[in-house]
């Protein structure tokens, strides 16, 4: 039973909670990340990748708007 729960427990940490903390840390820094920080996100997505497919249907970060000076 305590096996089981620990699969229980380290899947839902692989396929929701870890692949969460990776969309918003990706929200955060897309676009100011260097080089070396951009080689670490594309490892992440690629890690993670099951659950951001979990994910990506409900959570949706589109780009913001840009404001057009003319």
């Amino acid at each position: 039973m305590v096996v089981a729960l620990l699969y229980l427990i380290l899947a839902g940490a692989y396929l929701l909670v870890v692949p969460l903390a990776v969309l918003f840390y990706l929200k955060q820094r897309w676009y100011v990340a260097t080089s070396i920080e951009r080689t670490l996100m594309y490892f992440l997505v690629f890690f993670f990748f099951p659950g951001l497919l979990v994910l990506s249907p409900f959570l949706n970060f589109r780009p913001q708007r840009r404001q057009v000076q003319g």
